[in-house]
């Protein structure tokens, strides 16, 4: 895979273990993320170029593009993978939570997707991938905030799409299920389901960039059960979601546990 791919909230997770993959699969990766201290440590044990990224400021992003470009070459992808997960009841999310949980996962989406497509288009080619979440299509008690910002990915990702379609430019969601990282910290897996580890998104990720697609979900039969879910009555919908406990998962969670989290994302305002 010889592309160069820009990679944004990198430094853990889901963005850390995308690097790694397409790494190994050639590609010349360069990896942002705002914790500067973080993301050098996940360059240097990549062997990658990291650079400090406020996805949320404009300034900061073209930066993080120009320099990106400076250190690998044009950039033919981009994957949008910063985000943040508050939870809780919807009564209980503060107005700061609110705003920082939108400018992050929507207008830094947003934004990375219109900085990226306008190197694209000129160029006639290129990629974004935007990372969403099951949470965008399967809204689900004490995680309205993170379902809204999600959701709003899911749509934007599809207008932009449609929009450059036929120029040569690609943009793509991919949309994970529950995945073993720090946004789940406190919580417990749904009934009969297994959580997806890092790496399993990080190879839809590289799938999607060899073989472009509109939306992927991870895992794949997840993806055809939530389609046949919304085909269910409103009654019937509940009840499945009350069989897999995701009626109080993000209601009756360990705070505690979450702590670490919940100050790390709030630390970057």
């Amino acid at each position: 895979m010889s592309k160069v791919i820009a990679i944004t909230g990198a430094a853990r997770g889901i963005g850390l273990a995308s690097a790694r993959a397409l790494k190994a699969r050639g590609a010349a990766v360069v990896i942002g993320d705002i914790d500067e201290s973080a993301a050098k440590e996940a360059g240097e044990s990549l062997g990658v170029p990291a650079l400090p990224l406020d996805v949320t400021s404009r300034e900061s992003f073209e930066a993080f593009l120009e320099a990106a470009e400076d250190a690998a070459g044009p950039l033919d992808v981009l994957v949008n993978n910063a985000g943040i997960m508050p939870i809780g009841p919807v009564t209980g999310e503060s107005d700061a939570d609110a705003r920082r949980c939108l400018d992050i996962n929507v207008h830094g989406v947003m934004l990375g997707t219109k900085l990226a497509l306008a190197r694209m288009l000129p160029r006639g080619r290129g990629h974004v991938i935007n990372v969403a979440s099951v949470a965008g299509v399967l809204p689900t008690p004490g995680l309205a905030l993170y379902n809204a910002s999600k959701s709003a990915v899911v749509a934007f990702t599809e207008a932009a799409r449609l929009e450059v379609q036929g120029k040569g430019v690609h943009v793509s969601a991919v949309l994970p299920t529950f995945t073993n990282t720090e946004l789940i910290a406190g919580t417990r897996s749904p009934k009969g389901m297994r959580n997806c580890e890092p790496e399993e998104i990080a190879a839809a990720v590289a799938d999607v960039i060899g073989r472009p697609r509109p939306q992927v979900v991870v895992p794949k039969a997840l993806g055809r059960q939530i389609r046949f879910g919304a085909l269910l009555p409103d009654r019937l919908r509940q009840a499945v979601s009350r069989r897999y406990g995701l009626d109080t998962l993000f209601l009756d969670f360990d705070p505690d546990a979450r702590k670490s989290y919940d100050a790390r994302i709030r630390s970057t305002e």
